[in-house]
């Protein structure tokens, strides 16, 4: 019976997480407006999707509700905030502004650092798509992403799984964090930045992976995410506790922010939030779309490249 109750609870987040985050992304592309999420609010006052999604659950799923609920709301309150609604957006670009218009000053944060790249990849190296079996990179990103990796160490940071995200990428000389983190894979042709040649591997949930498998940008609530795959990936490439290596993380999605926070808290690197709109953020600089992210990552190859004399 405890193991039924914790599974149903297991699958309830799962599903409370899929809708928070689905349901803010479908209404920044616009797949979706205001007008069409129908929010059941708590007596507490909250009108959030996955207030709704919950609700639902315990008006259709029957008994056990008020325990389930209990569950949620502890765990909820571990897991990243949504993003909340900047009423002045010139104040929020001010805050984070333009990676590509303080190019210079990112230039000169790095200054006698190694830089070490992690890129998410569902609205940072590809658009948001009503199918996310069709998430396609262009070519031209890819090439970019390959230059990069042969300039920096270079790693990819989803919610997808590995093998999911590593067959749209396409790259074996990449790093692959997938699942959150939860499973991390090193490049195939031996990571070049490493003095051991050998392939990498780390999967903290190997229990959870075949459910978190089955629901995109899901994870469950264990003690990993993309933070800790940061911290992680810097660790296994030697740079752990290190004041010479710089971190830039770009992402889009609510769970990078646990990226974001890592590097802001250490006050190491930077964070960059890919976000045509204002949200509440740990990032640093933003870039509104996949093709900005581009021309960030080009700059910075070319830089490298003119620094090296190629």
């Amino acid at each position: 019976m405890l193991l039924i109750c914790y599974l149903l609870c297991f699958n309830l987040i799962f599903l409370v997480r899929f809708v928070e985050e689905n349901t803010t992304k479908m209404l920044e592309t616009k797949v979706i407006s205001n007008s069409e999420v129908l929010y059941v609010g708590r007596d507490d006052g909250d009108t959030s999707p996955s207030t709704k999604a919950l609700h639902d659950f315990q008006i259709n799923g029957g008994g056990g509700g008020g325990l389930i609920r209990s569950w949620v709301d502890s765990m909820r309150a571990c897991s990243p905030t949504r993003p909340k609604s900047f009423n002045n957006q010139s104040c929020w670009i001010k805050e984070h502004p333009s990676a590509l218009n303080m190019f210079e000053e990112i230039l000169n944060k790095s200054e006698g650092k190694q830089v070490v790249m992690f890129l998410d990849y569902d609205g940072t190296l590809s658009p948001i798509v009503d199918d996310p079996d069709r998430a396609f990179m262009s070519k031209k990103m890819r090439n970019t992403v390959r230059k990069l990796a042969k300039c920096f160490p270079t790693a990819i940071v989803s919610g997808r799984c590995r093998e999911k995200v590593s067959s749209f990428v396409k790259l074996t000389e990449l790093y692959y964090a997938g699942s959150h983190g939860m499973d991390i894979k090193g490049p195939e042709q031996g990571p070049k930045y490493k003095k051991e040649n050998q392939s990498l591997l780390c999967q903290p949930a190997t229990e959870f992976l075949p459910v978190i498998n089955e629901v995109l940008e899901i994870r469950p609530i264990i003690k990993w995410d993309k933070g800790k795959a940061l911290e992680f990936l810097l660790e296994s490439l030697g740079y752990n506790n290190c004041t010479d290596v710089f971190p830039i993380y770009i992402g889009d999605d609510l769970t990078d922010e646990d990226a974001f926070k890592i590097l802001r808290d250490k006050k190491q690197g930077l964070g960059i939030l890919v976000s045509k709109y204002a949200k509440e953020t740990n990032a640093s600089y933003s870039l509104q779309e996949p093709d900005e992210v581009m021309d960030f990552l080009e700059r910075l190859v070319d830089w490298k490249q003119l620094r090296c004399g190629a």
